[in-house]
């Protein structure tokens, strides 16, 4: 049984580590992934005689793909100053048709996290299914209000080539317009059946890591600031290494541009009982997840 990762880098290694690009070149890899493995995908779905196993097998691995690399490693590009990262981070964000993510992700899960106003908050006895589908829309429609406000402070039109959900609105046409050109009508559909998997999972690890969890009010009836006790923490080895340390989630809620190799580990973080992956299937059952969670909770307040 691997243990969990308690280990922090002390202030000395933490200065040589956040100097080290290798970590960044890492994510740079990514790309070199995911859009051989989509094209790969793409050509590998219409082969003859196939059986609906292997079309359902081929559809959910691009699917985890589009999890693991497309969304995951995006987002943490997102989260950079630099724009050449934030446009990688565009690229594979696109390859999994979530580009809306980082402009409601960075402008709007990050500020509203552990409140009622975040859509991608689960509340307490919130069930995954019916999380799935607020999360996803009601973030897409706040990605839209965050970037025309940004326009209306620039006095621009909401129609302009700084509005990114326009441009992401366009890059994501074009882009299934090409799959369809190229490879029909039924190889689009398999990839935005991908895409949804995909999705959905994002959705999860969603769920999983800010379940339940809510700021208090002050005195004046603001939220207090986001502390590392607001998301639920993950030591386990497994989900560190296949999602780049985004287990470490209550750190990265405290400080959003930290690099995920620098992320820490704290007592005071509510931990979840297992790694991203048990956590993942055991939200596939509502009563043994409220159970468990919901305890946990209460021990919280």
């Amino acid at each position: 049984m691997i243990k969990p990762n308690k280990v922090n880098f002390n202030k000395e290694e933490e200065k040589i580590e956040k100097e080290n690009k290798l970590y960044t070149y890492l994510l740079y890899a990514t790309v070199f992934v995911q859009v051989p493995c989509l094209i790969f995908f793409l050509y590998a779905i219409q082969e003859a005689n196939l059986t609906n196993l292997e079309i359902f097998g081929r559809i959910f691995s691009m699917g985890i793909m589009c999890t693991i690399i497309g969304i995951n490693v995006g987002h943490e590009l997102g989260h950079r100053n630099n724009r050449i990262d934030q446009f990688i981070g565009e690229i594979l964000l696109l390859t999994s048709l979530n580009t809306h993510f980082l402009p409601y992700h960075n402008g709007g899960h990050h500020y509203n996290v552990a409140t009622p106003n975040d859509a991608a908050t689960a509340r307490k006895n919130e069930v995954l299914f019916t999380f799935w589908i607020r999360s996803h829309f009601s973030s897409y429609i706040e990605a839209w209000k965050l970037e025309n406000k940004r326009m209306i402070q620039e006095q621009r039109s909401w129609f302009h080539h700084q509005n990114r959900m326009v441009i992401y609105s366009i890059c994501n046409v074009v882009f299934l317009s090409l799959i369809y050109f190229f490879f029909g009508q039924t190889v689009l559909l398999y990839f935005i059946a991908a895409a949804v998997i995909g999705i959905a999972f994002l959705e999860t690890v969603n769920y999983i890591e800010h379940y339940g969890l809510l700021r208090k009010k002050n005195e004046n009836g603001r939220y207090e600031k986001v502390k590392r006790n607001h998301s639920w923490n993950s030591d386990h080895q497994v989900g560190q290494i296949l999602l780049f340390n985004l287990s470490r989630h209550s750190d990265h809620h405290y400080n959003g541009s930290k690099h995920y190799q620098l992320l820490k580990t704290v007592p005071e973080s509510p931990q979840m009982p297992t790694g991203y992956p048990g956590m993942m299937l055991l939200s596939f059952f509502p009563p043994l997840w409220f159970w468990l969670m919901n305890k946990k909770i209460q021990k919280l307040s």
